[in-house]
C-alpha cells in the first residue's frame, strides 16, 4: 500500500481484527491514536463505552493538533460506523489534509476467537456481529465518505503481508534546492518570455519552424514559472509550447493560474464563457493543432503550489498562507488560484483581495503573481511579481537564492486593463523600511506573551511581564517602528579591580579577555554622551534614536542629511553598495540629551551640598574655637566638600552649550548593517578606518574614536594601554571599551568598558573612593549582567542578519522588542 507522506489514516476493522497490532508494526508509537487508550486517560478503564464520548472528543482534539503540525496521524478504532468516519473526514478537510481508510476485513469467526482470548474484553458475540455488518455495508460506500485512498485488506493473511511506503504529495519537491528563476504571469507574451529567458541566461532551443521549443541554463538554473501562461496576450500556443518543453526536459516547473484551469474546462467539453481573453486563446490554438493536441494532458498536470529548497520556497500562482503550505484540499487549490476575498467589489467591479500578505508570518518566500502591480514589493517574506506584461507594463522574474528581480518591458499594450495598472497617485503613502521595502504595521502577536528566540549564542527566552514593559515603552515613545531595526545591547564592566583606589582598571579588563584566549583588542575611547542609532537612506531621509528607541531629536532631518551627504563625499555609498546604512555612535555632548537629568540627578546634589557643607564646616570651626575637639569630623567634612567639588567638576565637563547642531558632535563607531550585509561581525579596525573617513569628510560634525590595538596577554601591551588610559581619563574623559578585533564567538563578551575613576563618582557617589566604600563595591556580582549582555548581543546580532537578508520586519521587531524586554531584568543599573 501506498499512503501519502501527510495524511490522516483511518484503521478500519471489528473488534478482534488486528487493528492495534497491524498500528503498531507499521507506525511509529506517536503517530498512533487509540480510542482504548483515550478511554483509560480520561476514565480509568478502556472498556467503560460510557466515556466514549469524552475519548473521542480528546482523541480529535489531539489529532487535530498533529496535524495543524503537517504529522501523520492514525485514527486506531473500530470506524465502522459512518457518524464515527465522518468525523474524521471533516477532521482532516478541516486541516486540508487527505483521509486514507485502510480496512481490515478479517472474517467474523477468527475476529471472535481472538476477542473471547482477551480477558479484557467482557462484551458477546452479538457485538461482533453487529460490528461486522456494519462494515460490509460501508465497504462500498467510503470513497463516496470523503476517502481520497481506500485500501482493503482481505482476509489474516493480506493483513500479514501487507508492507506501507509513503509517497511525497505532488506538492512536494523540498528535495530541489535551485538556484531558481520564478517567473510571473506570461499571459501570452511570448516574444517577452523569449528575452527574459535570454536576460536570465538561458539558451533557446527552436523546432523546424523556427519556434521556441525549450530552453535551459548552463548552470542548471530551473525556471518556475506561476501560472497563467495563456490568455489576453498575442501567441498563448507559443508559451505554451516553450514552457511544455521546459518542464518535459526537466529545466522547469510550473503551478496552475486560474486561466489554466479555465482552459482545461474548455477543452474538456465544459460549458465555459469565452471571457477574459480565453476567446483569443481558442482561436488561437485552432491554428496551432500540435499544441492544441497536447495542451489538455500538459494542463492536467499542473497542481496548485510547490515547496521547494527544503521547505523554504513556495511558488502559487495568487499566494498561499502557511497553514496550506504542502496541504492538499479544494481549499488549497482554490486559494492557490484565486487567492482570497474580502466580498467586495472595486469601483471596477472587480473583486477587492483580501491583503493575506500582511497577515504572512511565515518562514517560507512566497512567490506568487495574479494580481498585476506596477513593481515588485516585498511584503513580510512574500512577493507579487506580475508586472502586468499583457497590460503594457513588464515580465519579471525573480532569481532565488539571491532576490535580484529582472525584467523585461512589454512590447506594446496587448490588452486593456479593467482596472488601472498604476496606483492611484492620490492614495494614501504606505510607510517603508530602512530598505524602501513596503512595512504593514506591527502585529501584537507577534511581540506579546512569552515567548523563545533563536539567536548565535542560543535561544533566549523572554518572560512575558518583559515583553508587556518593552511594549508599554515601544508604544508610547518610540520611533516609527520601520526605523527600528536594531537597538545597542547593554555592556557589562570590566572585572573588579584590586588595584589600590580603583574599582575598575586595565589590567583587569585585559585580563578578562586574555583568559578568554582572545589574541587581539581594540581598545577604544569610551567617549560621554548618550547613545544613538542612525539610520540614513541616500534620498535624505532617516532616523536618530536613543538606545531605548526614543526619538534622539525633536526634528532629526537636520541632522541625518548632513550625515547623508558626507557619507557620499566619503564615498561610503558606493563602496558598499548600499542605498541604507544604519551607524552605532555616541551623540556629545551629554547635554544635548540628557540635560533634564544632569540637572535634576546630578547638579541637584551638588548644589544642595554646596549649601550644606560650608554651613556644616563654619559650625566645625567655631566648636573648636570653643575647645571642643571635632577634629576627625571635621577632617571627614573637608574629605567630603572636596569629593563633591570632584563630583560637579566630572558632569559639568561632559557639558556646553548648543544650538541646534552647532556645537552637537557625532562619534560613530560601528558600521552595523548596509543592503543586503551584516557588517557587524567584522573587525573592529575595520569599522573604526572606515569611519575615520567619514570624520575626514565632515569634520565640524563628526569626531573620531581614539584607540590602540595590543595582545591583552603581553605586558608591554597592557603597560601602554594603562598610561593612555591613565591620560585619557586624567583629562577628563570617561574611559575606554575594550573589544576582540575579530569576531570572537557567542560566548565571549563583545564588549566590556573601564570607566576612569573620576568618573565614576557619577556612578556610585562623590565619594565612593573612600576605603570602606570602595571595599563594599568591590563585591559587586557581574555574573547576571555579563549573562544579559551575550542574550542581547546574541539577539542584535540576530535582528541585523534577518535585515540583511530581506527577511520580513515582524521577525526583526521580535528580536529588536525583546533587547528592550531584557532591559527589564533585575541587574544593578550602575553595572
Amino acid at each position: 500500500m501506498k499512503i501519502p507522506e501527510l495524511c490522516l489514516v483511518a484503521l478500519v476493522g471489528v473488534s478482534g481484527s488486528g487493528k492495534s497490532t497491524f498500528a503498531r508494526r507499521h507506525f511509529a508509537p506517536t503517530r498512533v491514536l487509540s480510542s482504548d487508550a483515550f478511554r483509560a486517560m480520561v476514565a480509568d478503564d478502556e472498556n467503560d463505552q460510557s466515556a466514549s464520548g469524552e475519548a473521542f472528543d480528546a482523541l480529535h482534539y489531539v489529532a487535530g493538533k498533529r496535524l495543524r503540525a503537517g504529522r501523520l496521524t492514525v485514527v486506531d478504532a473500530t470506524n465502522v460506523q459512518r457518524h464515527a468516519r465522518e468525523a474524521l473526514v471533516a477532521l482532516a478537510r478541516e486541516h486540508d489534509v487527505l483521509p486514507v481508510a485502510i480496512v481490515l476485513d478479517v472474517p467474523e469467526d477468527e475476529c471472535w476467537a481472538r476477542t473471547q482470548a482477551r480477558p479484557d474484553r467482557d462484551f458477546g458475540r452479538p457485538v461482533v456481529a453487529r460490528q461486522h455488518r456494519d462494515l460490509r455495508r460501508s465497504l462500498r460506500g467510503l470513497a463516496r465518505e470523503g476517502f481520497r485512498q481506500v485500501h482493503v485488506l482481505r482476509g489474516v493473511a493480506e493483513v500479514d503481508a501487507a508492507t506501507i511506503e509513503y509517497e511525497p504529495l505532488f506538492n512536494n519537491r523540498r528535495e530541489l534546492t535551485g538556484p531558481f528563476d520564478v517567473i510571473g504571469d506570461v499571459h501570452g507574451c511570448r516574444a517577452e518570455l523569449e528575452l527574459l529567458l535570454d536576460r536570465l541566461g538561458y539558451a533557446i532551443t527552436r523546432d523546424s519552424l523556427g519556434r521556441a521549443a525549450g530552453a535551459a541554463h548552463p548552470e542548471g538554473r530551473t525556471a518556475v514559472f506561476v501560472g497563467d501562461l495563456v490568455d489576453r496576450g498575442p501567441d498563448s500556443p507559443g508559451v505554451l509550447r516553450l514552457v511544455m518543453g521546459m518542464v518535459e526536459a526537466g529545466s522547469a516547473l510550473c503551478v496552475s493560474g486560474n486561466h489554466e484551469a479555465k482552459l482545461l474546462r474548455k477543452l474538456r467539453g465544459a460549458n465555459v464563457r469565452l471571457t477574459h481573453g480565453l476567446a483569443e486563446t481558442m482561436t488561437q490554438l485552432a491554428d496551432d493543432p500540435d499544441v492544441s493536441a497536447h495542451a489538455a494532458k500538459f494542463l492536467e498536470g499542473l497542481i496548485s503550489h510547490y515547496v521547494l529548497d527544503g521547505g523554504r520556497l513556495v511558488v502559487a500562482h495568487a499566494g498561499l498562507k502557511e497553514a496550506y503550505h504542502g496541504r492538499a484540499s479544494g481549499r488549497v487549490r482554490s486559494f492557490a488560484l484565486y487567492g482570497d476575498t474580502t466580498g467586495e467589489t472595486d469601483e471596477y467591479g472587480l473583486p477587492v483581495r483580501y491583503p493575506w500578505a500582511t497577515e504572512y508570518r511565515g518562514r517560507a518566500m512566497v512567490v506568487y503573481g495574479h494580481t498585476p502591480t506596477p513593481s515588485p514589493e516585498w511584503v513580510n517574506n512574500t512577493i507579487c511579481i506580475d508586472t502586468g506584461c499583457v497590460f503594457g507594463g513588464s515580465l519579471t522574474a525573480l532569481r532565488y537564492p539571491s532576490r535580484e528581480l529582472v525584467s523585461v518591458p512589454a512590447e506594446q499594450e496587448y490588452y486593456a486593463p479593467v482596472r488601472p495598472l498604476a496606483p492611484d497617485p492620490g492614495g494614501p503613502a504606505g510607510s517603508s523600511g530602512p530598505d524602501g521595502s513596503a512595512f504593514e504595521g506591527l502585529d501584537l502577536a507577534d511581540i506579546t506573551g512569552r515567548r523563545s528566540l533563536e539567536t548565535p549564542a542560543g535561544r533566549v527566552t523572554v518572560a512575558a511581564e518583559n515583553a508587556a514593559a518593552a511594549l508599554e515603552v515601544m508604544s508610547r515613545f518610540a520611533v516609527d517602528p520601520a526605523w527600528l531595526v536594531w537597538l545597542p545591547p547593554t555592556m557589562t564592566p570590566a572585572s573588579t579591580s584590586v588595584q589600590e583606589g580603583y574599582l575598575e582598571h586595565p589590567v583587569e579588563a585585559l585580563a578578562d579577555y586574555a583568559r578568554a584566549g582572545v589574541p587581539r583588542v581594540v581598545c577604544q575611547e569610551k567617549h560621554m554622551g548618550s547613545r544613538a542609532v542612525l539610520n540614513v537612506r541616500r534620498d535624505g531621509s532617516g532616523a536618530v534614536y536613543t538606545r531605548t528607541g526614543r526619538p534622539f531629536f525633536a526634528d532629526a532631518a537636520p541632522l541625518v542629511e548632513r550625515v547623508v551627504a558626507a557619507i557620499g563625499r566619503a564615498g561610503l555609498w558606493d563602496e558598499l553598495g548600499t542605498d541604507w546604512l544604519l551607524l552605532d555612535a555616541e551623540v556629545l555632548p551629554w547635554s544635548a540629551k540628557a540635560e533634564p537629568l544632569i540637572r535634576d540627578q546630578y547638579a541637584s546634589v551638588a548644589a544642595a551640598a554646596g549649601a550644606a557643607l560650608p554651613a556644616a564646616r563654619a559650625a566645625l570651626v567655631a566648636a573648636a574655637g570653643r575647645g571642643v575637639d571635632v577634629g576627625d569630623l571635621a577632617g571627614r567634612f573637608t574629605a567630603r566638600e572636596w569629593s563633591i567639588a570632584a563630583f560637579a567638576d566630572v558632569y559639568r565637563r561632559y557639558c556646553w552649550p548648543t544650538d541646534g547642531l552647532a556645537g552637537v558632535r557625532v562619534a560613530p563607531f560601528h558600521v552595523l548593517a548596509a543592503e543586503g550585509a551584516n557588517h557587524a561581525r567584522r573587525g573592529h579596525e575595520w569599522h573604526l578606518a572606515l569611519l575615520d573617513r567619514l570624520v575626514a569628510a565632515e569634520p565640524e560634525l563628526f569626531t573620531t574614536t581614539r584607540r590602540l590595538v595590543v595582545d591583552p596577554a603581553d605586558p608591554d601591551g597592557i603597560a601602554a594601554v594603562t598610561r593612555w588610559w591613565l591620560e585619557l581619563t586624567g583629562a577628563g574623559g570617561e574611559g575606554m571599551v575594550v573589544k576582540p578585533a575579530e569576531d570572537a564567538g557567542p560566548r565571549v563578551q563583545p564588549a566590556i568598558k573601564c570607566r576612569g575613576r573620576e568618573y565614576l563618582r557619577i556612578i556610585y557617589g562623590p565619594d565612593y573612593t573612600e576605603p570602606e566604600r570602595l571595599a563594599t563595591l568591590r563585591s559587586r556580582n557581574l555574573g547576571r549582567k555579563r549573562g544579559l549582555a551575550l542574550r542581547e548581543q546574541g539577539l542584535g546580532l540576530a535582528a541585523l542578519d534577518l535585515l540583511a537578508a530581506g527577511a520580513p520586519a515582524w521577525r526583526v521587531h521580535q528580536l529588536v522588542f525583546a533587547v528592550l524586554a531584557c532591559e527589564s531584568e533585575p541587574v544593578d543599573p550602575r553595572l
